[in-house]
Formats: C-alpha cells, sequence, structure tokens
C-alpha cells in the first residue's frame, strides 16, 4: 500500500462531507492521519489525473512539473546568454507591436495555453526587456538576481503564504524575523530595535516617515495632519521622499530644501541656520533625511555628522541607505556609514546590491517602538490577542508595522542568498561593483573629451563626454542595444551616468563603452 495523501484537514473533511469529491478510495484518516480526507492506493500524480475534469480543485501535477521544466531551460539559457553578452542588452518595440507579437489578447480572451505553446509564449517574452545579467547593462540601480533569490520566487508562487499574519505563514514569517535581525546587528541598532519588510524603497521611506509622525506628532492618525510640520530634505533626496510628504499629508510645501555642496551631499555647517529658520517661522521638524547614497551620483552625506546634529537638537533622523547600505558588508567600504546606528530609521533595499530580485526592502528603527506607533489600525477579523507584543517574538503578527496585509515571503529571497553565498560572498559582490566602477571612473580620465565631476564612491558613475547633447548619445546607444546607461543632473547640467550592478561587466566592456561613447559623441556634435 503507498503511503496515503493527505490534505488540510478541514478543508478536505469539508469537500468529503459535502459529497464534492467522488474518487475512489477517499474516506477519514487514522492514526496520525486523523480527521483528514486520505485517497489510499493512489500516488500524487494519479490523483491529479483524478482532477482533470475541475481544473479548479486541483493542479495537474504532471502539467505543473512539465510547465516548471520548460521554465528553467528557458530561463538557464536566457541568464547564460545574457552573462555571455550574446544578445542585445534591451529591446523595446512599442508596446501595441509587442501586444500582438505576445498574442497577449488572445491568451486573455480564449486561454488553452499548454506546456508546449507557453514555451512559444515564454520564448517571445524573454526576448524583450532588459537583460539585468548583461554585461552592458549599466543603467538602473536593479540587481542581475543571484539564482537562490529566483527560487524563492518559484516557492512564494506555489505556496502563496501572506506573512504578515503570523498564521498565515509561520516560516516565512520566522525567516524575516531573523533576517531583519541580522540587518539590525550590521547597522549597529541593539535588540530593542525594530524592522520589517515592504515591497521597495519607496514603500519603505515612507513606512519610515509615518514612524517619524508617529514621534512627533501621535494624535495626526485620528486628528489629521498638523499644519506645522516640516520635512527637512536635500534637493538630491529619491522622488519617493517629497512623494512620501504628499501622501502622509503635509504636502510638498512642507519639504523645506537643506544646502548642500556642489555635488549634492548635506552641508553639515550649514544645518543650524536651516533649523533656526524653520523654528522661527513657527513649524515643527518632523524629520531630517540623509541619504546613503545619494540616487543620482552614488555619494554619501556624512551620516555621523547629521546624526550628531539631530540628537542634539530632537530632530528624528532617517537615513535613505536604499542602494548604499549594503556597502556595510564590505569592510573596505562601511566606512562611507560611519554614524548610520544614529539614525533613527533606515531603509535598506536588498533588490539593489544584495542579488535578490525584486523588491524587498527593509524598514529599521532603533527602537521598536517607534515602527510599533506608525500604524493605528483596528479591524476585527485581523486585529486580535496581544497586540502590544513584538513582531519579533514567535508567533505574533508584523502587520501592525506595514502598509501591506497579503505581502510576499520576501525574506526568504534574502535568506537564501546568504545561506548559498554567505555574508562575506555578498560583501565580496558590493566591492566588486564599486571596484568595477572605480576602475571606469579611471579609464575615463585617460581619453580626451571625458569630464568627471568626481571621484566615486559607490558603483555609480558621473560623467559627460565633449559639449554635446548627452542624452542624444545615450538615446543611441540604447537604439544599438549594445549598452544601457542613464542620465542625471548635477548642477543643473545633464551627465551620463553608470551604474554598475552585473558581474559580467569587465574591463573589456567598460573600454568598448567609452569608445562607443566617444564615436557617438563625436557624429552627433554640433
Amino acid at each position: 500500500m503507498s503511503t496515503p495523501v493527505v490534505y488540510e484537514p478541514v478543508f478536505a473533511r469539508f469537500l468529503f462531507l459535502c459529497g464534492e469529491l467522488g474518487v475512489p478510495g477517499a474516506g477519514l484518516g487514522e492514526g496520525p492521519w486523523c480527521g483528514a480526507l486520505v485517497f489510499r492506493n493512489r500516488s500524487p500524480l494519479a490523483i491529479s489525473r483524478g482532477f482533470d475534469q475541475d481544473p479548479g480543485v486541483i493542479w495537474n501535477v504532471e502539467e505543473f512539473v512539465s510547465a516548471a521544466d520548460v521554465t528553467v531551460g528557458h530561463l538557464a539559457a536566457y541568464v547564460d546568454g545574457s552573462q555571455r553578452g550574446l544578445p542585445p542588452v534591451l529591446r523595446r518595440r512599442p508596446p501595441r507591436e509587442l501586444a500582438e507579437r505576445l498574442g497577449l489578447a488572445r491568451w486573455i480572451r480564449e486561454g488553452g495555453m499548454t506546456p508546449e505553446t507557453y514555451a512559444e509564449f515564454l520564448a517571445a517574452y524573454l526576448d524583450e526587456g532588459t537583460r539585468l545579467h548583461h554585461p552592458g547593462h549599466l543603467g538602473h540601480q536593479i540587481t542581475a538576481p543571484d539564482f537562490p533569490a529566483a527560487l524563492a520566487d518559484f516557492v512564494h508562487g506555489a505556496a502563496n503564504n501572506p506573512m504578515a499574519v503570523y498564521e498565515m505563514g509561520a516560516s516565512a514569517a520566522v525567516v524575516e524575523f531573523e533576517v531583519l535581525r541580522w540587518m539590525r546587528e550590521k547597522v549597529g541598532y541593539d535588540e530593542a530595535g525594530g524592522g520589517v519588510l515592504t515591497h521597495g524603497g519607496s514603500l519603505a521611506n515612507l513606512t519610515a516617515l509615518l514612524a517619524a509622525r508617529a514621534a512627533v506628532a501621535p494624535e495626526a492618525w485620528a486628528d489629521g495632519v498638523p499644519a506645522d510640520l516640516a520635512l527637512l530634505v536635500p534637493e538630491t533626496a529619491h522622488y519617493s521622499i517629497t512623494r512620501a510628504a504628499a501622501i502622509l499629508g503635509l504636502g510638498e510645501r512642507a519639504v523645506v530644501p537643506l544646502e548642500t555642496d556642489g555635488l549634492g551631499r548635506i552641508d553639515v555647517a550649514r544645518l543650524p541656520a536651516v533649523l533656526e529658520r524653520v523654528r522661527r517661522a513657527g513649524r515643527r521638524p518632523m524629520a531630517l533625511v540623509a541619504a546613503a547614497c545619494a540616487t543620482a551620483t552614488g555619494l554619501y552625506d556624512d551620516l555621523r555628522g547629521i546624526g550628531g546634529f539631530c540628537a542634539a537638537n530632537g530632530v528624528w533622523f532617517h537615513v535613505d541607505g536604499a542602494h548604499g547600505a549594503s556597502a556595510l558588508l564590505s569592510a573596505e567600504h562601511r566606512h562611507l556609514l560611519d554614524g548610520v546606528g544614529l539614525a533613527d530609521s533606515l531603509i535598506w533595499d536588498a533588490h539593489k546590491m544584495l542579488r535578490t530580485s525584486g523588491p524587498v526592502a527593509a524598514v529599521l528603527t532603533r527602537r521598536a517602538g517607534d515602527l510599533d506607533a506608525a500604524f493605528r489600525q483596528r479591524a476585527s477579523y485581523l486585529f486580535y490577542g496581544d497586540r502590544d507584543a513584538s513582531p519579533d517574538e514567535e508567533g505574533v503578527d508584523s502587520i501592525g508595522r506595514t502598509v501591506e496585509c497579503s505581502k510576499a515571503e520576501l525574506g526568504l529571497k534574502l535568506f537564501l542568498n546568504l545561506a548559498w553565498r554567505g555574508e562575506r560572498g555578498l560583501g565580496d559582490h558590493v566591492a566588486g561593483r564599486y571596484a568595477t566602477a572605480h576602475r571606469f571612473w579611471e579609464l575615463a580620465g585617460e581619453r580626451p573629451g571625458f569630464h568627471r565631476p568626481y571621484e566615486p564612491e559607490s558603483n555609480i558613475v558621473c560623467f559627460r563626454y565633449g559639449t554635446g547633447d548627452q542624452v542624444r548619445i545615450r538615446e543611441r546607444l540604447m537604439e544599438e542595444g549594445t549598452f544601457q546607461l542613464t542620465s542625471a543632473e548635477i548642477g543643473g547640467v545633464r551627465h551620463l551616468r553608470v551604474a554598475v550592478m552585473a558581474p559580467a561587466t569587465d574591463d573589456k566592456t567598460l573600454e568598448a563603452l567609452l569608445d562607443r561613447i566617444a564615436e557617438v559623441g563625436r557624429s552627433t556634435a554640433g
């Protein structure tokens, strides 16, 4: 006799008693399977075939295995070809043309996809878009994910445990707790700190600033936002900060620009004057936001100087470390974050430099209670029991710390990368990308026509070629599909921008990029 196949006791018993499962061999289990509906003398695949006529009841396991095999084969070839730089780094057909090529309207209306037709669809799907593993991908700050993180996405796609409520995903919740504990330790927070993972840095910044608002104006949740709050932010801050100010009810006019140097870094010596002006105007600073590192330039603010100022003046100190906090794992670069432990809150994206597929962003606070105070929600169908306990304790929900309820198993992606590569391996990855960016800066300096406004501190380099239109140079490279890079303004002047994200990017790639930029720059000049 084969081992009984056991289904969820409550659900299976309900179906059995309703007479909805007319499968031979079905019955209520005994012993270790007491209370469950079991099917004896049937393999899992045989059971799957028994439900083929009603696919809404259970997976067709054979079809799933076949389609999964197709997926693995296509993705393996996709990543391998990308790493070798064989296809273009990006393709971007017009939306209507691409929708027609993929047959989207037909599939939506008619359905009927099989593993065979899925293989055709997947090949066409992967052929368009951006190849993040490609050595020529030097554009946006999204990592080339490592395969352990991809496995986590695969697991979540099947298990689908929304773990913000502990009973819905105990393993996923515990994994997140431990990953957050590790991240807090790297920052320098003690056991009194708190944290939660969210779907991206924008949501993480919003969550952290909600905690800041609750600390300064705890009445805001019930009574609305006081009109005297101010948010102190450099103009170079990520757009999500001013967006959060609007969402929080402060409005963009509550954002007070901080004085910076010519490269957009906060001028610590001029902070007292800004704070004096704010308070003289009858406003209360809700938070001061610093960058580690700045999105456009990759440069770090003086976190120790700013943190000391905030502590001395009772101002909430928030650090946007979405991109650059991962330098904490590199012995060579962690000094860039000196003083980060002074921050009241910090965000840290794993999908930037820790090789996880996106989005995975941590919100970390020096005091767990500050994060718990960010949300004051009540819903009897979700919130009950001990709401005062810390979600870092076993069996406690984390939904009170985050906007999301149906939250994905985010911690599993970072955990599997750590479990496979180790903390040192991820630190080496960060150091390697920073080193490659510095090498690009050196090579550009050896060539005529290239202007470099600063020495890079991270994996981001801004530069110009000649005096022509830098956007035209970028667009030409994008049309050719050989390289993808972005652009940014420094002091009101448009620069080309490289973000080294792919491990496959090497000196040969950098030399070829510089050659092509010079060729295109000369051809478009004037």
